[in-house]
């Protein structure tokens, strides 16, 4: 027979176990509560929350920042007098000779006394130190160069082109119109300035003109135009103007740039912005003026056109020079 001591540790056990069962069923700890109720609350909520913010920076968040510093800069260019127009000329560090014969021909800020003309060259930046640094000495004697600091680089030219348009839109955007064009291009300006723009006219907006194209991707991956298939799976490109040289008015910088903060990269430059004047809602108009091939020269044929393509420093001083000493000889 059990003794009284162990009957009595059994007792004392089960009074205690039941106790214990009763409190936990019926007097939850306050931490037990806060643990299964209140984190509970504060997740849901929380997770909602984040799933809000997520889903604006989806919205928001641009897909191309552009998030390069300028290493070479004018930005008073604009400051004291508003521009006619702004020229911007994309080149390459070694194109001196380029850059010197368009300052002293088609190019001179000084060739119309009327008008408020601006030059303007862009670069990115070169692997050569050598070269960065004679360009910087370049900009310290002319002030008419604009650099940032990504890699100056053919499958870059859309970069280089959408600094331009930064470029307007930030420091010069009371500007009335803007040319987009190459190194080796001869400019016919009378033609541009007097025949297209029209300074006595009222300012044009949404406006953009030049040799218009309309075609599709090449997917030769031979070619220099090669366009890839995931990058660009449509058939046709949107109409553009070729790169060799497109005239817009002023409004239209800031548009095609804010548009690129959200429109996927394209080395090919004057087709991407097609696509960003697609996205704008505006057509290109086709001006006969701008030739994107080379043409021999002629007087009366140069005095018919806005552009000429592949025009080397030498033949762009020969051109200049004897346009300007025969304004007087009819065609």
């Amino acid at each position: 027979m059990p003794s009284k001591v162990s009957c009595l540790y059994v007792l004392t056990v089960v009074c205690w176990a039941s106790a214990l069962w009763y409190l936990s069923i019926s007097r939850p700890t306050s931490s037990y509560v806060s643990q299964l109720s209140v984190p509970a609350r504060k997740t849901a909520k929380a997770l909602k929350n984040n799933a809000t913010t997520t889903f604006s920076n989806i919205r928001t968040r641009p897909l191309n920042p552009h998030a390069f510093d300028f290493i070479i800069n004018e930005p008073k260019k604009c400051e004291t007098n508003v521009p006619f127009l702004v020229i911007l000329i994309t080149t390459t560090h070694k194109e001196f000779d380029a850059r010197q014969a368009i300052r002293e021909t088609w190019g001179d800020e000084s060739t119309f006394s009327d008008l408020r003309i601006i030059t303007l060259f862009l670069l990115g930046r070169s692997t050569d130190a050598v070269l960065n640094q004679m360009v910087e000495q370049e900009s310290e004697i002319f002030h008419d160069i604009v650099v940032e600091d990504f890699i100056d680089s053919y499958h870059n030219l859309t970069l280089k082109t959408l600094m331009g348009m930064r470029w307007v839109a930030t420091f010069c955007n009371q500007a009335k119109y803007v040319m987009k064009t190459d190194s080796d291009i001869f400019v016919n300006m009378d033609n541009l300035v007097y025949k297209l723009l029209k300074p006595a006219t009222k300012p044009r907006r949404r406006y953009f003109t030049g040799y218009v194209i309309n075609g599709g991707p090449i997917r030769d991956m031979r070619s220099k135009w090669y366009m890839p298939r995931d990058l660009y799976p449509e058939s046709k490109y949107p109409p553009f103007c070729s790169g060799t040289g497109y005239v817009f008015s002023a409004d239209v910088a800031e548009l095609i740039y804010k548009t690129s903060l959200h429109t996927r990269l394209l080395h090919l430059e004057d087709v991407y912005v097609g696509v960003c004047l697609r996205k704008l809602g505006i057509h290109p108009y086709q001006n006969s003026g701008f030739n994107h091939w080379k043409m021999a020269y002629s007087l009366c044929r140069y005095r018919r056109v806005i552009t000429v393509h592949q025009i080397s420093p030498e033949e762009m001083h020969r051109i200049w020079n004897d346009m300007t000493s025969k304004k007087h000889l009819k065609c």
